[in-house]
């Protein structure tokens, strides 16, 4: 026979980011935790018992069921239970079982974030679970900046694919392995002996640059055209760089057309007009091309990347195959 018990009291599953600092809690939790008639945490090691102790909160250890908590508010008490992560999956469902039966008389329930993850707090398992991965896996503790490389570039591939297929799910997943080359190349960088750097230090240098490139958002500039804009960008650029030349950083491992793309973008803006060299064979016909298209505000890359796609269903097509 089910025993009836008065609707009263109130259950508080209490739930804190393991990304945020211990003991910085929302003032809406301390208030719960400071008037609540019980405390329970059933993780001894929770980062957040030190704090909550040493402000005076008293924790009890325990593991209660959901029928031991609906017991424990009898009398109108309050009970805050103190979750892992971001819940007892175990506890709230069996909370559910109770209330969804129709027998019993539930206390108020209540799930009270104590803290808020902020845009990009995953960043933060990322590093963790790279820094684990670097250290046990035996694979990943071997590798090198220049063993990894070429990922970087099949990555980049594989990116740019995913945007021009117009696949939201690929083109997240391709951004989450671009990233993992960053973190990846970062890490490693931490174990050189002579000038270690951090994925810290490269996010920091990454905001101190967009910073100081943007004086029209950070600062008093004035910029009201994407092209007013760009024009900022590269008088920065050259500035910082101090080169000699506009082709100065222009990486020749490129494909070639973007090669050729970004040396007539260069010169453009620079306010050169150097018509492409002449010569015999079918490179000096690319690069005219490609100069051309850039001067017509064409990426050649992206131009032929589409008639190559065309060209592959053409081919499909004379194979029986359908097109992708």
């Amino acid at each position: 026979m089910t025993t009836e018990h008065p609707a009263t009291g109130r259950i508080v599953l209490l739930t804190a980011s393991h990304r945020v600092a211990p003991g910085l809690l929302s003032w809406p939790a301390w208030q719960t935790l400071r008037t609540a008639g019980r405390v329970l945490c059933a993780d001894a090691a929770h980062p957040q018992l030190p704090y909550l102790r040493e402000a005076g909160v008293e924790i009890e250890i325990a593991s209660p069921t959901a029928r031991e908590l609906v017991d424990a508010c009898a009398q109108g008490a309050t009970v805050v239970v103190l979750a892992a992560g971001e819940g007892d999956r175990a506890l709230t469902d069996g909370l559910a079982r109770l209330a969804g039966s129709g027998r019993e008389s539930m206390p108020d329930l209540e799930l009270l974030p104590g803290s808020y993850d902020l845009p990009g707090a995953r960043l933060l398992d990322l590093v963790q679970i790279m820094d684990r991965i670097r250290a046990e896996c035996p694979w990943a503790s071997e590798q090198t900046h220049q063993g990894l490389a070429k990922y970087g570039i099949e990555e980049a591939y594989e990116l740019v694919e995913a945007i021009e297929d117009g696949d939201r799910d690929e083109l997240r997943e391709e951004l989450g392995d671009v990233l993992l080359q960053v973190v990846f190349h970062a890490r490693i960088a931490e174990e050189d002996g002579e000038e270690p750097f951090s994925v810290d230090d490269v996010a920091g240098t990454l905001v101190e640059k967009l910073i100081h490139r943007h004086p029209h958002v950070f600062g008093d500039a004035r910029a009201e055209t994407p092209e007013e804009v760009q024009a900022h960008w590269l008088r920065m650029k050259a500035a910082e760089k101090e080169r000699d030349s506009v082709t100065d950083g222009v990486p020749l491992g490129q494909p070639g057309l973007a090669l050729a793309a970004k040396l007539a973008f260069r010169a453009r803006k620079a306010g050169l007009t150097v018509p492409p060299p002449a010569g015999e064979g079918i490179g000096y016909e690319l690069l005219a091309l490609a100069v051309r298209a850039e001067e017509s505000g064409t990426d050649p890359e992206t131009a032929l990347r589409a008639a190559g796609r065309a060209y592959r269903d053409a081919i499909r097509a004379a194979e029986g195959q359908p097109a992708r």
